[in-house]
């Protein structure tokens, strides 16, 4: 099954690559110049030899052509040759389009016939860009020549030409004209067709009705013989001030077989003293049902009709859609994981694992120390880690199993975000001697990026943890915001994800978003772990001293840690914090701990906003004083909806505070609402509502605060470790 699959997915991939490179075909035919040229050249002077010192004839007059090979060419065109008539003219809808197919079938049809021919620029010939096609191959869009001692005129009535300019030019050929007979050719009907059974728009008539107006007045005031036009699927025949207007439809299009609407053609008769004419029924010997199915296969036909490519072009999208189906009918489909695999031999050996990532320490951010973790937790179990990651300025001499790549370009403050050098040939090689079993990629540009491909040129299956909600940094990127975040983002995303092995998700929430943006790749939810012990582990007398360093005396304290950034939301907790300030009964201070390239502007807003005595930025703080500085809080505070998981609320929450923060991907499955904090929506009041019922409830913050500390043990670095090694088994045994 798998095998025939394969072949499938391969045949399905050629068709692809065959209708391409037809449709890149089909484009240079519609864009080449045709082979033929003003062809009514011909066609007048053939009618002049034939007609010469003649003052009788008798020509025919088809209408709704409309590319019919099976009907026109298998029935009109014999009869027609075989009629004894002088010449034909179209009067209007020769081809079903104006497509350069379409056109180039015309011309293979009028071929067969045995007689010269002539044209009127009708809607068919004009939609497609086919007037640019039909002004080329045959000749202006409005005309007039003479037939022995009769005047053909054929105008413009799709619109192409302007109306004012034809009633111009008509009036002059009119009032000059010394010929017996003139008539027309109008393409679209004049007269409204009383008993038309079809669907009829008021653009199907002569439009507008101000030209249609003052062509009835020359009609009547010159004493033309007769108006032809086609573009409706009927036989009708008016007269008005004596001019007859005939309406022919029936040269092949889809018709009604019933007693308005059959195949037929008019024939026309020429002497000096009249212009006679003869409805031609024509009939094809068909049940309705069976002539309107023939109609629809030849229309299909006239696609191919022209050549062998039009046929491939067919056959290959009718095959495209035939695999397709088989594919969604007939092939089993298993949307669960294979619980064959067995993943025990890799969990019982030690695993060469290479890590791949845009940032690392000493850059301090959520995804460094993640990597850190996850690095150091691996090694404890006993496995080889490989990282390789950007070159810093302040990184340690002594590092070990990590390849640092020199950068093209920093920025940021100061100098923080750094566009490693990707392109180094000891890349490759550096990897090849290391012989890794997995590859993880912690972002899905750039470096991750280069794992990726490393991991696909070498053989090697990669497994991708989805950190970083990129439609929050649209910032960052120079392209238009709503673009990225809206687009690109997600596309970028899904299109990485879906070229791994594996994918893991710190969140439920997280996995979600990943399944809604069209993510296949097996996913699996594993939270980042955290060093609890050490977050236990802080001596009294330290965070004493510390308080007594900022001048805490009895106020509430609220903690945050986040990078100073747009992504971060931190202007929402401005402005929640002077609005706690003017409301609540009590003294609070809230420490931002973190820095970035916003730190000067977030300064300001606290200047302006009177926050100075209640908003501290402490700035960076090196990761082994993070408990020390946790545990100078009362109550965590959180904003930001950027995260893929808030690990800074489980270290929170591992140092015994209790946790406010706005509902996003990030904290929705860590914070359980009553229990270890709240989670408000994004509403300002909302959440100094429930950061204020915290600051004035000692006894609840308490509660929260030892109920959150329980909840954080589950989340230790050396289970992450264990089950991310799980997650690297199942997806070698898988591969």
């Amino acid at each position: 099954m798998k095998r025939r699959n394969i072949r499938l997915k391969a045949l399905f991939y050629v068709n692809v690559l065959t209708l391409l490179i037809l449709v890149s075909y089909k484009i240079y035919l519609a864009l080449y110049k045709p082979d033929v040229e003003a062809v009514h050249t011909e066609q007048l002077l053939d009618i002049d030899a034939r007609l010469q010192d003649r003052d009788r004839f008798s020509f025919a007059v088809v209408g709704n052509m409309n590319n019919s090979v099976g009907i026109f060419e298998r029935t009109f065109i014999p009869e027609l040759n075989q009629s004894g008539l002088d010449f034909m003219v179209s009067a209007g809808n020769a081809v079903s389009s104006g497509g350069e197919d379409k056109y180039r079938s015309l011309h293979g049809t009028l071929e067969k016939l045995e007689m010269p021919f002539l044209l009127t620029f009708g809607a068919n010939e004009y939609s497609n860009f086919g007037s640019f096609r039909f002004y080329e191959d045959f000749g202006p869009h409005l005309y007039s020549v003479r037939a022995a001692n009769t005047r053909l005129i054929f105008l413009d009535s799709t619109g192409k030409t302007p109306y004012r300019w034809q009633l111009h030019w008509l009036g002059d050929l009119l009032e000059q004209s010394d010929a017996m007979h003139t008539l027309v050719f109008t393409g679209h009907p004049l007269l409204p067709i009383e008993r038309n059974r079809f669907f009829v728009r008021d653009d199907d008539y002569l439009q507008p009705d101000a030209f249609r107006a003052e062509l009835l007045e020359l009609f009547r005031r010159y004493e033309v013989d007769v108006v032809f036009s086609a573009n409706l699927p009927v036989f009708s025949e008016q007269v008005r001030d004596g001019t007859r207007f005939i309406t022919t439809g029936g040269a092949g299009g889809l018709i009604l077989n019933d007693s308005d609407s059959f195949h037929h053609y008019v024939e026309v008769t020429v002497t000096p003293e009249s212009v006679e004419t003869r409805l031609v029924p024509l009939v094809t010997g068909q049940h309705p049902f069976w002539a309107t199915i023939e109609s629809l296969w030849f229309f299909f036909y006239s696609l191919f009709y022209v050549g062998f490519v039009n046929f491939l072009l067919l056959v290959s999208l009718l095959s495209l859609i035939a695999i397709r189906l088989y594919l969604l009918l007939f092939t089993e489909r298993n949307y669960y994981r294979d619980f064959d695999i067995n993943p025990a031999p890799w969990l019982d050996k030690p695993l060469r694992v290479a890590m791949f990532t845009n940032n690392y320490l000493p850059f301090i951010g959520g995804v460094p120390i993640s990597i850190e973790r996850l690095r150091l937790g691996l090694r404890d179990l006993g496995n080889k880690v490989l990282l390789v990651a950007p070159r810093y300025r302040d990184q340690p001499d002594d590092e070990q199993d990590t390849l640092r790549l020199p950068s093209l370009l920093a920025f940021g403050k100061p100098g923080d975000f750094r566009l490693a050098n990707i392109f180094l040939p000891r890349v490759r090689r550096h990897l090849q001697a290391f012989r890794p079993d997995i590859i993880h990629v912690h972002h899905p540009i750039w470096v991750g990026s280069l794992g990726l491909y490393l991991g696909k040129r070498l053989g090697v299956p990669v497994v991708y943890t989805y950190h970083t909600r990129l439609e929050h940094y649209a910032h960052f990127v120079p392209l238009p915001g709503g673009l990225f975040r809206n687009f690109i983002s997600h596309a970028l995303i899904k299109r990485f994800a879906n070229k791994c092995d594996g994918i893991i998700v710190p969140t439920y929430s997280a996995e979600e978003y990943l399944r809604m943006i069209g993510v296949k790749t097996p996913t699996y939810v594993q939270p980042t772990g955290i060093e609890y012990q050490r977050f236990l582990q802080t001596a009294p007398e330290n965070v004493r001293e510390l308080r007594k360093q900022f001048g805490i005396t009895d106020e509430v304290v609220l903690v945050t840690v986040s990078r100073l950034s747009n992504e971060k939301n931190l202007d929402f907790m401005m402005d929640a914090a002077a609005a706690l300030k003017r409301t609540s009964k009590r003294a609070f201070r809230l420490l931002i701990i973190g820095d970035g390239h916003q730190r000067a502007r977030l300064q300001q807003r606290i200047d302006d906003l009177d926050l100075s005595g209640a908003v501290t930025l402490l700035g960076s703080v090196a990761p082994a004083q993070m408990p020390l500085y946790y545990r100078l809080g009362d109550l965590f505070v959180f904003t930001s909806k950027s995260e893929t998981q808030g690990m800074v609320l489980l270290e929170a929450m591992a140092a015994g505070l209790a946790v406010v923060a706005v509902r996003s991907s990030g904290t929705d499955d860590v914070i359980r609402e009553g229990f270890n904090g709240y989670k408000t929506a994004g509403s300002q009041s909302a959440w100094v509502a429930r950061v204020d019922e915290l600051i004035q409830d000692e006894t609840l913050r308490s509660r929260l605060g030892i109920n959150a500390r329980d909840f954080a043990q589950d989340y230790s670095v050396e289970r992450f470790a264990r089950e991310v090694k799980s997650i690297y088994a199942e997806i070698l045994a898988r591969t």
